[in-house]
């Protein structure tokens, strides 16, 4: 406990008009009363501040011995002692429905009865989870009137076990270690704090479960779901009577005072509804945290406590003893004589009861006060701060999470109020230095006040002449600029946080700068102070680019120029790896380049793929990132694809990211390629790097084969760059890595009409493996390249085409005549000669056409006839 905060959980109360003396009382449904006197119960209700109102009563047959409200504040248990050592058995309470619970007494052999000579106490004993089934007691389960079938589904499980003793040290009274209250408090599972319960008649999913038993002198508070803990012990300042606990509060009485404490619950039933809740986003104050008395209300006579809903209700009764002698005032009569009366007080014979209803008032309302209360603490910047608020916070936590005990429109207030709290939070985090500083960042986000917000929070006034600033406010101005939030701050916020990152970690400086909400910063300010940082302790490029790209802001080229000289392109492309908010920025989840990308983008394009392939490769920027951001860089929409984008896909291909879809990354090549090849449409930009350069440095770019070569030059194109787009795509297709089969669908656009159209389809033909439409499309087309396509393709398997398809289609041709007959002249003397050279003379006779003239064949014959002889 920490200390006793005198604040008002209770508010009004109203007199329960009972006839009798009441015996037995209980609270039922939402605002139902119920008490038992004798053989008589008697109903009433309770509506808000208005007095309590008398609904009906009834008779039972016999003295009503135990009064409970149950929907699902009914179980049968068998209870059984040991008749050895008569100790009684206490039971884990089990949920409606179950079978019925028998419990026999320990055995223990060891265990002496007490003699007239000594007394033997036991030792206290905790015992948690499996562990408890080692208490000695034994439960076993009995039919109910269930089908057999359905006893094997039920078994018990063993939570919690525990054994009070006296403390001989102390004195302690057998009285002061028995049990006087138990109870099983449930919190159910409800929606986020931010949003709207559609159904609260939906059926109820358990979340967690506490168990809560006290002794005269102490409490404690189990959280008994998953695992079994002890969460809080209550040591209570007096000797207490009852206990009854609440989602929000513990109420303790004592023979002459209400006591009110803080429990716990809601911070453990929000780390078990979500588990990331310590996390940058959200925070819950800790489930260990101190616990501490509200209030301590006097009221003579307190006999016994019960609760429901937001009421509390107190029987109280004085001993007569206790009451003093009810007396009037002296009152002097005077008369003519100057006698005097003197006044009778007949004695009070009868004790005094009453049975009051304590209302608790609403939870926002306390958290306001709680609030007020903090106030006091918040000058001198103590834990106690931080300590009241949270208990605020938890207070309001608890009403949001127990939806069926609010009014209409209350919840919304709750939720203001949750916000709120989280803002107070996060300033106590963000101004005391404390091992939770960091905590400010959760808070704060859980607050949703913007970035702006919270500054004009801060105290920036300077004490003796110095400013300090705690950790905590530092951590969360960083970690949201780092977030690249949608938010930009005004030009005196921005110069403020330049400021204090100067004084208190001016290594970060360089970072903070990039932000997108700092892009109203008056760059001049931003280099001065940029001018002032020791750049020994930290990288002396990420101080130049910074530098550099307020250069830019500001128009001043030459000093741009000076800042990057001085360095390498690699080491300018490692600068921009560390803060790639210096090249791209975020806003409302759409990308943006800087103005610093916009001047590499028109004076050093290839530092700009250099770099935004570092930062791919370094998992700074995704691949449809990277594409969208030369998109918009080029101010191309849609479809269209700027040169500068194709840059950067074969700088991809040369570097060989393992994380690139190679053939994904081949189709936007080469359909980028093939656009532009059917379209006549030159780049848009000078390309960075040309075809001989890809084969060079790129394995996927394969040498261009050599009968490519003379089939187009049988073209003249005049746009340089037009072919080397045709370079490129026939270079990619001669590669050993694309898939061939893949393309030919898209090769449509590209006619064989033109001398471009041709050489891609005959290439893809030639790489599929179909020679024979290849040979006829060329024997066709361009003549001049059927001879260096044979004498590059027709090798081992498919060397038989020579004499098998060639031969005979250039005798075929030749007989036909027309304007490339000089063609297909030369060309079949060019075929005979490998013929000559591969057949042996009966097999080359046997391929040679029968019209055909001996004296034009009479050489190659010869030389075959010789080849073997000559060998």
């Amino acid at each position: 406990m920490v200390q006793l905060y005198n604040l008002h959980p209770f508010g009004s109360q109203q007199v329960v008009p009972c006839k009798l003396e009441p015996e037995r009382f209980c609270g039922g449904g939402p605002d139902a009363l119920f008490v038992a006197a004798g053989c008589k119960v008697e109903a009433f209700a309770v509506a808000g501040q208005e007095l309590c109102q008398p609904r009906c009563a009834f008779s039972t047959l016999g003295r009503v011995l135990r009064l409970a409200y149950s929907e699902a504040e009914v179980l049968i248990l068998k209870l059984e002692s040991n008749p050895k050592n008569g100790e009684s058995v206490h039971h884990h309470p089990h949920e409606p429905n179950s079978p019925m619970t028998q419990a026999e007494g320990t055995n223990n052999e060891n265990l002496q009865l007490e003699s007239d000579d000594f007394v033997i106490c036991q030792k206290p004993m905790e015992l948690l989870g499996k562990n408890s089934e080692q208490s000695g007691v034994s439960v076993t389960l009995e039919p109910t009137g269930l089908d057999d079938e359905k006893m094997k589904y039920f078994h018990v499980q063993h939570l919690l076990y525990r054994r009070f003793a006296p403390d001989i040290s102390s004195y302690v009274l057998s009285d002061d270690i028995k049990l006087h209250s138990l109870q099983l408090l449930p919190i159910y599972q409800t929606d986020s704090l931010t949003s709207e319960r559609k159904n609260l008649s939906q059926e109820k999913k358990l979340l967690s479960l506490f168990c809560f038993f006290s002794l005269p002198h102490v409490g404690y508070l189990y959280l008994v779901v998953k695992s079994v803990e002890l969460m809080s012990v209550y040591q209570y300042p007096e000797k207490s009577q009852q206990a009854v606990l609440t989602p929000q509060f513990l109420h303790v009485i004592t023979s002459n005072n209400l006591q009110c404490f803080t429990v716990r619950c809601s911070a453990a039933a929000a780390r078990e509804e979500d588990p990331y809740v310590d996390s940058t986003l959200k925070a819950c104050p800790p489930v260990n945290m101190d616990i501490c008395a509200l209030r301590i209300q006097l009221f003579i006579g307190l006999k016994a406590i019960c609760h429901f809903k937001n009421h509390i209700i107190l029987l109280t009764k004085a001993d007569p003893e206790a009451i003093p002698e009810r007396r009037e005032a002296p009152r002097k009569l005077l008369s003519r004589k100057g006698t005097s009366v003197k006044l009778k007080t007949p004695p009070v014979t009868e004790a005094g009861w009453n049975l009051y209803i304590v209302n608790t008032i609403s939870p926002v309302q306390l958290y306001k006060e709680m609030v007020d209360y903090s106030n006091t603490y918040k000058t001198a910047k103590t834990q106690s701060c931080i300590h009241l608020l949270s208990e605020a916070h938890l207070l309001v936590r608890a009403a949001l999470m127990d939806a069926s005990q609010l009014e209409p429109g209350e919840k919304e207030e709750l939720l203001e109020a949750f916000k709120e709290s989280c803002g107070h939070l996060g300033d106590c985090y963000s101004r005391l230095d404390t091992q939770y500083s960091h905590l400010a960042l959760p808070y704060y986000k859980m607050s949703g006040l913007s970035l702006a917000e919270v500054l004009t929070r801060v105290d920036w006034a300077v004490e003796d002449g110095s400013q300090k600033y705690e950790r905590g406010l530092i951590f969360y101005i960083s970690h949201s600029l780092y977030e690249n939030l949608d938010e930009e701050l005004s030009e005196e916020l921005a110069v403020k946080v330049v400021q204090m990152f100067h004084m208190v970690e001016p290594k970060q400086l360089p970072h903070i700068l990039c932000s997108p909400s700092m892009k109203n910063i008056n760059p001049l300010t931003a280099m001065s102070y940029l001018r002032k940082l020791d750049t020994s302790g930290f990288s002396s490029i990420l101080v130049t680019l910074t530098k550099a790209a307020m250069a830019v802001k500001m128009g001043d080229f030459d000093m741009y120029r000076n800042e990057v000289k001085s360095h390498s392109e690699m080491k300018l492309v490692c600068g921009f790896i560390l803060e790639p908010r210096l090249l791209i920025q975020q806003k409302k989840e759409q990308m943006f380049p800087t103005e610093l990308a916009v001047h590499l983008k028109e004076t050093q394009p290839g530092l700009l793929v250099a770099s935004i392939l570092g930062l791919q490769k370094n998992n700074k920027i995704g691949i449809e990132e990277a594409d969208s951001f030369f998109k918009v860089l080029c101010g191309k929409n849609g479809d269209t694809i700027p040169q500068l984008l194709v840059d950067f896909w074969e700088a991809q291909l040369i570097a060989c990211l393992p994380d690139v879809l190679l053939q994904e990354l081949f189709f936007k090549l080469t359909s980028q390629y093939i656009w532009r090849l059917s379209k006549r449409q030159p780049p848009d930009t000078i390309p960075l790097r040309t075809s001989k350069d890809l084969i060079n440095a790129c394995s996927h770019y394969g040498l261009i084969y050599p009968w490519v070569n003379v089939l187009i030059t049988s073209d003249s194109l005049a746009d340089k760059n037009y072919t080397e787009d045709l370079s490129k795509l026939q270079s990619l297709i001669c590669g050993p890595s694309f898939d061939i089969a893949s393309i030919v669908p898209f090769l449509e656009p590209l006619s064989e009409d033109t001398v471009a159209g041709l050489s891609v389809q005959v290439l893809c033909r030639t790489r599929l493996k179909e020679y024979e439409q290849c040979i006829d499309t060329l024997l066709e087309r361009c003549p001049e390249a059927v001879i260096p396509y044979a004498n590059h393709e027709l090798k081992e398997e498919n060397r038989t085409l020579w004499w098998k398809k060639l031969l005979p289609e250039l005798c075929q041709r030749i007989k036909c005549g027309g304007e490339n007959y000089q063609l297909y002249l030369s060309s079949l003397k060019e075929t005979l000669s490998v013929v000559a050279v591969e057949l042996e003379l009966r097999d080359f006779l046997n391929v040679l056409p029968e019209d055909g003239t001996a004296a034009f064949f009479l050489p190659y014959l010869l030389y075959c006839s010789r080849k073997k002889s000559l060998t």
